[in-house]
């Protein structure tokens, strides 16, 4: 099932266990003060929630995306965006990446409607747990070091980000190279600082088991940032605990795409994991890229996002899916005067998909825009956990 009209859109994926997945993405209209634009996207996000019947505890993931996180995200932090319903934790993202449809605020919101109630609980700050099936999902939000002494470097901060995560993987058994599936980082001006963030992550993962003769994990490293002054490095991660190795595959075409160790830049194009009744494809952010590393297309920003998208597919088909399966798009553009066309180009493709165009330079300048996802294919494989 899936709707798109007035800046609500959303997809719907029901499985054979009983359980159904929403994706929803929300844009605020534009011509309004910020407290009427929170308070639009907080009345669309209630009628969507409504119109497929969800309950509020059904709420798993958020991410509010705003335009000046520092003078933004007080008045935020205030609305029912950013709170729980009342003993029902929910796993809240906030980024300054600004939307590009014209609003202050956007919100990307993730729900798991299950038979059963579902468990989740707080189980460290900006950790939340949550059980269903067989398995333990952990959702971690705003890590950052929350700096408040001034500057300091990327690379530390990106250590620091990635130490919060590991100690609560630690404390519940598990680790980051067997149970973290998708990251995405932050990087305040990602021109200057992103070369440390792509070191400093690199010496977290050889102190952790993942190397070129491994595996990496998901990944998009694009601009944003939080609401602290001196914080450079943001991050939010996906884990999930008591994964099966025969669980797990990563998504390659080295066709049209090179690994990207090939460029000494560790994370995975895609990371497929496998339950008993389908399958999620986690696509990292994928840009106009070759098979040997090449930016294609450099300066056109509508053929780039071709190439973006036929590589996005190239990685699906390569776990048994293909780019039909997309639950949403989150789009990422340098150059906000290219959103008019790009959005023509993705309506025209894409209509019933819901996405987001967000400002969010890329790690290579040549790189106009960037797209990332998740896609939910069927597949149908009993010995496997259940979601």
């Amino acid at each position: 099932m899936a709707a798109h009209r007035d800046g609500l859109a959303y997809r719907s994926i029901a499985g054979a266990t009983g359980s159904a997945e929403h994706f929803i993405t929300i844009d605020a209209p534009d011509g309004l003060t910020l407290p009427r634009q929170i308070d639009a996207v907080a009345q669309r996000y209630a009628e969507a929630m409504q119109t497929l019947n969800l309950s509020p505890d059904t709420a798993v993931f958020r991410r509010i995306y705003v335009s000046d996180a520092a003078n933004q995200a007080e008045l935020v932090r205030e609305s029912s965006l950013f709170t729980e319903p009342m003993g029902s934790p929910v796993a809240v993202s906030m980024v300054q990446q600004p939307p590009l449809r014209g609003g202050k605020i956007a919100l990307f919101a993730y729900h798991l409607q299950t038979p059963a109630p579902l468990p989740k609980q707080h189980v460290a700050p900006g950790h939340v747990l949550v059980e269903n099936g067989d398995l333990k999902h952990l959702w971690s939000t705003r890590l950052c070091t929350v700096n408040q002494n001034g500057p300091s470097n990327a690379a530390a901060q990106t250590r620091d980000v990635f130490d919060r995560l590991i100690r609560v993987l630690h404390s519940h058994d598990a680790t980051l190279a067997e149970n973290c599936v998708r990251t995405w980082l932050y990087v305040k001006d990602v021109d200057v600082f992103y070369q440390d963030v792509v070191d400093s992550r690199i010496e977290v993962f050889d102190r952790h088991g993942l190397t070129r003769d491994t595996h990496y994990i998901a990944s998009t490293g694009i601009e944003g940032a939080c609401s602290h002054r001196y914080d450079v490095v943001l991050m939010d991660a996906y884990s999930v605990l008591g994964l099966q190795p025969e669980q797990v595959t990563y998504l390659n075409d080295f066709s049209r795409l090179c690994a990207t160790k090939d460029y000494n830049v560790t994370f995975e194009r895609g990371t497929r994991i496998g339950y008993a009744d389908r399958a999620h494809h986690f696509i990292s952010g994928t840009a106009s890229i070759d098979s040997s590393g090449r930016v294609v297309h450099v300066g056109d920003v509508e053929r780039q996002l071709d190439r973006a998208l036929e590589n996005v597919d190239a990685l699906l088909r390569s776990g048994d899916a293909n780019i039909d399966d997309m639950t949403h798009f989150l789009i990422y553009l340098r150059d906000p005067s290219d959103t008019a066309r790009i959005e023509a180009q993705l309506q025209e493709r894409f209509p019933e998909v819901p996405r987001l165009t967000l400002r969010g330079p890329v790690c290579r300048p040549e790189w106009l825009v960037e797209v990332e996802g998740i896609a939910v294919a069927e597949q149908h494989v009993p010995a496997l956990p259940v979601y």
